[in-house]
């Protein structure tokens, strides 16, 4: 049997049982995790339809209970909705119990289940009165213990099944893995016998091919291997051979590689770190002078933010042809034409993001550019073509940069003037149509009194904007507060109750829950961002809806929550949330008022006083706005004087 036949023979032995082995441990190990994992994934669920079942009776029984003690009904929907969800997950236990023990004890958990509430539960809620006989109660109170043993007594049975399957699951696994020990044994003993075939029949011939590579890596491109041993070391020997002979060849092309990237990388570095264009255009003329070994190098470029800049190297290097720069200037970004005058003429740039330029390498003496050279020059081209197009943006992001500037010190003057005009004369409407409308009233009609009571509304809704304006167009350095220790619950208390009638007009339902929260801040600047969040939630949740405003503390913050059950703010909406006149798309959709000011002013508000504000919403289901603040202690007590 030939060498190459045995190492076959080997290497498929090694195959096939590595095979086997993969399919032992993929296979059959898989099918186990997948038991492990049904059988796993059944018994959590029937433990979890257990436990609700048990949480879903004791609801019930809680809300019996609390109605018996006070007499509202009100305490029985927990016992009716708890019932309900019960039954239905005695069935959604069922479903996933295996075993007979197992069923037999859900048969009694349902029948403990139905005993307390048919025969105890249903009475008393059918009474419609509390049930005063205590003894009724007793025994309604040992029925439901009764349950609760029969629930425990199914948990232990789902416990008991999936221990079982664990162990199960532990035996199979280490059937297999002894059957993977032994394929791995086996696998090492194949393996061990081919390596010595291996080494006595090929390591010797193939050692005299080594010294032969050694001397074709030190540099000596001339050694060459003799033919000899098995007809494969013969082919490899032979591939050795021409490798040698292309070996030149790949070094001379590594060579020019090296070369081009050499070159762009010099040029790429002075074109980055040019101050002078001028300068930087003679040292790259140079550059590339050296690496192509060129007479003269000329060179017009349009420098973003400069003009048109001409270079040549050496500086007294003749100027090149006229029409020949036109012909260049005017072809395809980056065409490259050989003249038989031993110039090279390469278009630099010519599309909208660079301007036509031109870049030549004169070479009189030698006038033949082999195709490395000519590479060569258009990789320094593209790399020059690359940093003025960088030259460009950054121009243009500069002067968009002063743009945007002008434009913001224009916009900071627009509010200042037209904030200062405003005020004025607005502060003269206010005045006169409130004197007008706190007269008796008798010469007025009911018409024109609601005109000004339309004018008055709107005129201190306009006094508001502009009072916004202000508080935005304040200086960035401009964040001074005045500090004192403040209950913020306290101030969302009065928030609530001066919104209280807004809210009415609506309809909508208005809960509040809140202890104490202290921090340090501007009473009125604090009061005025959550009475914008609370306007908001109201302004924006649709009649007969909900507001719940919400007060947590801890040692370190206190936030305020307010939820709404309104239209809720698109997902692409929510990055510019907090930009002045920003407003979401549902919001102008459904023509809801407001200059999308509001927001923005509790931002700042909130960032004055080193705290934060989040926002999470679902459109159609509403949004919650998060205010977060630095918590402080809480104020000594003032002592009495019989304690001083």
């Amino acid at each position: 049997m030939s060498v190459q036949r045995r190492l076959n023979v080997g290497f498929c032995a090694l195959l096939i049982l590595f095979m086997v082995l993969l399919a032992l441990q993929f296979g059959l190990g898989g099918r186990l995790r997948s038991q492990h994992d049904r059988e796993t994934d059944r018994a959590n669920r029937a433990e979890a339809a257990n436990d609700r079942v048990l949480q879903r009776m004791t609801d019930a029984e809680t809300g019996v209970r609390g109605f018996q003690l006070t007499g509202e009904r009100v305490f029985l929907q927990p016992y009716e909705s708890g019932a309900t969800e019960a039954l239905a997950a005695l069935d959604d236990l069922a479903a996933h119990l295996d075993g007979d023990e197992a069923v037999r004890l859900l048969d009694r958990q349902r029948d403990a289940a139905h005993a307390w509430l048919d025969g105890y539960a249903a009475p008393v809620v059918a009474a419609g009165v509390p049930d005063g006989d205590t003894g009724r109660a007793v025994r309604g109170k040992a029925v439901f213990d009764e349950f609760r043993l029969a629930n425990a007594a199914v948990a232990d049975a789902v416990d008991r099944d999936r221990q079982r399957v664990l162990a199960l699951v532990a035996g199979g696994r280490g059937s297999l893995d002894l059957a993977a020990a032994v394929l791995v044994v086996a696998i090492m003993i194949i393996g061990v016998s081919v390596a010595r075939t291996g080494r006595r029949q090929l390591l010797v011939p193939l050692a005299q091919l080594g010294l032969t590579i050694r001397r074709l890596a030190g540099g000596d491109l001339s050694a060459r291997a003799e033919p000899a041993g098995a007809d494969e070391l013969r082919t490899v020997v032979e591939a050795l051979n021409d490798l040698a002979a292309q070996t030149e060849t790949l070094l001379a092309a590594e060579k020019a590689r090296a070369a081009r990237a050499g070159l762009r990388q010099a040029v790429a570095a002075e074109m980055q770190e040019s101050t002078d264009p001028a300068a930087t255009g003679r040292r790259v003329a140079e550059l590339v002078a050296a690496a192509v070994g060129a007479a003269a190098v000329h060179s017009e470029l349009d420098v973003p933010g400069t003009g048109r800049v001409q270079s040549r190297w050496p500086a007294d290097a003749p100027d090149p042809p006229g029409d020949q720069i036109a012909e260049t200037v005017a072809g395809r970004p980056g065409q490259l034409r050989a003249r038989p005058d031993g110039s090279v003429w390469l278009t630099v740039g010519g599309d909208d993001g660079c301007s036509p330029g031109y870049l030549r390498a004169h070479r009189p003496g030698n006038p033949e550019w082999t195709d490395d050279e000519q590479r060569l020059l258009a990789g320094a081209a593209r790399e020059i073509e690359r940093a003025l197009r960088l030259l460009g943006v950054q121009d243009k992001q500069a002067r968009l940069i002063t743009e945007l500037r002008m434009l913001d010190q224009r916009k900071d003057v627009f509010i200042q003037t037209v904030t200062h005009e405003l005020r004025t004369p607005l502060t003269s409407i206010l005045g006169y149509t409130e004197m007008i409308t706190e007269e008796d009233g008798g010469a007025l009609t009911t018409l024109q009194q609601r005109a000004l009571n339309a004018i008055l509304r709107n005129a201190h809704r306009l006094h508001d904007t502009i009072g916004d304006l202000i508080l935005l167009d304040r200086p960035d350095h401009d964040t001074t507060v005045r500090t004192e220790t403040l209950d913020l619950a306290g101030l969302a208390v009065l928030v609530r109750d001066e919104l209280a009638s807004a809210a009415r007009a609506k309809d909508l339902t208005v809960t509040f829950d809140a202890g104490e929260g202290w921090v340090r801040g501007d009473r009125t600047q604090l009061q005025r961002a959550l009475r914008k969040l609370v306007e908001n939630a109201i302004k924006f949740t649709p009649a007969g809806g909900s507001v719940d405003c919400r007060v947590a503390a801890d040692p370190r913050a206190v936030s305020v929550a307010v939820t709404d059950t309104g239209i809720g703010i698109p997902a692409e909406d929510v990055p510019g949330l907090f930009t002045p006149f920003h407003r979401a798309g549902n919001a102008m959709d459904q023509a809801v008022q407001g200059p999308g000011l509001g927001l923005a002013i509790v931002r700042d508000i909130v960032r004055d006083h080193g705290g934060t504000i989040a926002v999470q919403s679902v459109v159609g289901r509403g949004t919650t706005f998060t205010l977060t603040l630095p918590a402080c202690a809480a104020p000594a007590e003032p002592r009495s004087p019989a304690h001083v």
